[in-house]
């Protein structure tokens, strides 16, 4: 059994007044609840926009950390576990969880004490949580969130009465409008100063399953007078229609059509926009240079490859953006029941949903997400699928193609366009891929019974601004970040290779360097896909990152920087033809073309065997089903 820790919080500039003889012990805190109890919004709340990406060792989880803005001390780590409903499940979330709570886990301090986050309006079902925690012993505050909630439908609870009956502190809070946090530092305060918070140990009884841990929960919220609030008039109206068998799924299709639409037609002026700029401040900076190889190295080398990535930096974070919407409204949950029905028919099932869905963003942490699978052949045959879900790393390539060969045509009154239906008929077959290779695994070596779907609906409810915007932040660093190393690099790297070497104190041609050479030494595998050899250098430097591919263009093309991208649309128009130009997005539609994706998938798995297969196969039907997009374009067109 194993699960994952998924946050580390920094130490804080200020400490909590400490009452004299009292000493303060409270050095690391962890956070825990179910899943769509509100946590991470509480996290976020707690931790502010002053948060890290970064691994735990030996366990392959991106993690998040930031100081306790609120809490005012120096020295408090904040860990945030993953959503469980239950420590004893087979999961590898619940075994990151138990390993952290006791102690366990490598290179992670046990935990001081706990904050257990349950949600409010669904407590008799989320409180079985709370005596699989009371029982390893660490103080523990119980906060009820979801407060304005509870009161707007109705709903009742006595938290002293509960607290009494828990032998634990309670408090009612709500994460999203920052209500009733401010007993979390009374609660580190007194947990750390041992003073008397009122309450007396109680014995709870020694639960052996959910079973018994339901109707151990069931007792004590009718022992408190919980008043369980009512059902939402606007959720019970919205479940009737998406979650309908005919219309639910149609619903979220028009969801995703839209989504793709309004990513295109307004990312794409932003897009100009970015371009505008970065080409504007690269040309000035040029202009303070001498004209040598310093400069060409520079604007050459470095800064047309990175800004050639940059400009589609609007496009992703709005793709972000519509997809943090769709989840912190609850729309997310409807949509992987809905998707249950599809999954079970490729032999998965709907918790394997929300991880191919956030492979749309990046297949790494969709990767990991598949800890949730307790299958472990279905968890196996998930991770050999996700790489198919177009990720973001893909928009890049997608858009410069289809913007500098499909016309902007528009269809329905102007509402859709062809350029739209064309990125959403890419996101389609990388779907349609997943799903064939998953039926296939599923019909011979990854045949596996099925498992019981179990997920917790949340209330619709207005996405905050603040959790937006966090996303938004994190996936934007994280994209930059990677334009400043990875991309970087490769771009640099593609540009010394194509002035090497030198002669007679001159750069070489770019056909008679050394990436020039590799290039036509590779060109005969791929002159049947309608590539020609500046496209294979960029196909072999993908490899590294699949966003690269566009850097790398932009490198060896040498692109004017006054008109960078429209200049590689012309360049590419000249010297690949229609039919080459769909094969090349199909291509990457299917191939891996990320060594990141490949590493993660062998720390998964625990061995080489399985990613160095699934390698060989994306880039198997990548390379077909180029080659058939070639031929039958340039066929017919």
């Amino acid at each position: 059994m194993s699960c994952h820790v998924t946050a580390v919080a920094e130490p804080l500039q200020e400490k909590i007044p400490t009452p004299p003889g009292a000493t303060p012990r409270m050095r690391t805190v962890a956070l825990i609840g179910p899943p769509n109890c509100g946590k991470s919004t509480l996290f976020n709340r707690l931790t502010g926009m002053r948060q890290k990406v970064a691994n735990y060792p030996g366990v392959t989880v991106e993690h998040h950390s930031g100081r306790m803005k609120s809490i005012g001390r120096n020295d408090l780590t904040l860990i945030d576990l993953p959503g469980i409903y239950s420590l004893a499940t087979y999961s590898e979330d619940a075994r990151v969880a138990v390993e952290v709570l006791t102690g366990k886990m490598p290179g992670v301090p046990k935990p001081d004490c706990v904050l257990l986050v349950l949600d409010a309006t669904h407590l008799n079902r989320q409180l079985m949580l709370a005596a699989p925690v009371f029982s390893i012993g660490l103080p523990t505050l119980v906060l009820l969130n979801m407060s304005d909630q509870l009161e707007a439908r109705g709903g009742k609870i006595d938290t002293l009465a509960l607290a009494r009956e828990l032998g634990h502190p309670v408090a009612l809070i709500s994460a999203a409008q920052g209500r009733g946090l401010e007993a979390i530092p009374d609660f580190l305060l007194r947990a750390g100063s041992k003073l008397d918070d009122g309450l007396r140990p109680v014995q709870l009884p020694v639960l052996q399953s959910a079973a018994s841990c339901r109707s151990w929960a069931t007792q004590v919220t009718a022992r408190t007078k919980y008043q369980s609030p009512a059902a939402s008039l606007w959720t019970r109206r919205l479940d009737s229609v998406l979650l309908h068998r005919v219309f639910g799924p149609l619903f979220f299709l028009v969801v995703v059509i839209a989504v793709f639409q309004v990513v295109f037609t307004l990312g794409q002026p932003l897009s100009d926009g970015m371009g505008t700029f970065l080409t504007g401040a690269g040309a000035k900076a040029a202009m303070l240079l001498p004209d040598n190889w310093l400069r060409a190295l520079l604007r050459d080398g470095l800064w047309n490859g990175v800004q050639s990535v940059l400009v589609f930096l609007p496009q992703i974070l709005l793709l972000f953006l519509f997809i943090g919407i769709l989840e912190d409204s609850g729309y997310l949950a409807r949509a992987a029941l809905i998707a249950d029905r599809v999954m079970r028919s490729i032999g998965l099932n709907g918790k394997a949903f929300i991880p191919l869905l956030s492979a749309y963003a990046c297949a790494v942490p969709a990767i990991m997400a598949t800890r949730t699978i307790e299958n472990k052949r279905e968890r196996i045959a998930t991770i050999l699928i996700a790489p198919f879900m177009t990720c973001s790393a893909r928009l890049p390539i997608y858009t410069l193609i289809i913007a500098a060969f499909i016309p902007n045509q528009r269809f329905l009154g102007g509402l859709l366009g062809l350029r739209a239906l064309l990125m959403l008929g890419l996101y389609v077959i990388g779907f349609l891929a997943a799903l064939i290779t998953a039926k296939m695994l599923n019909s011979s070596v990854m045949k596996a019974s099925h498992a019981p779907f179990i997920l917790e609906l949340p209330q619709y409810r207005w996405p905050t601004v603040t959790s937006l915007g966090l996303r938004l932040y994190d996936r934007g660093k994280l994209f930059l970040k990677k334009a400043g190393t990875i991309i970087l690099g490769v771009t640099f790297l593609v540009w010394v290779l194509s002035v090497l070497p030198i002669h007679g104190g001159q750069f070489s041609a770019l056909s008679t360097s050394v990436i020039g050479h590799l290039g036509h030494w590779i060109e005969p595998l791929l002159r049947p896909l309608g590539f020609n050899w500046k496209i294979g250098i960029g196909l072999l430097s993908s490899i590294v990152a699949r966003e690269v591919i566009v850097g790398t263009l932009g490198t060896l093309y040498g692109m004017d920087p006054a008109t960078h991208s429209l200049g590689l649309q012309v360049a590419l128009r000249h010297d690949i033809t229609l039919g080459g130009a769909i094969a090349l997005v199909v291509f990457f539609a299917f191939a891996m073309q990320c060594t990141s994706t490949l590493i993660i998938v062998r720390r998964e798995t625990n061995s080489w065997k399985l990613p160095a297969l699934q390698f060989c196969y994306m880039t198997t039907v990548a390379y077909v089903a180029a080659l058939v997009a070639n031929q039958v374009i340039s066929r017919l067109f």
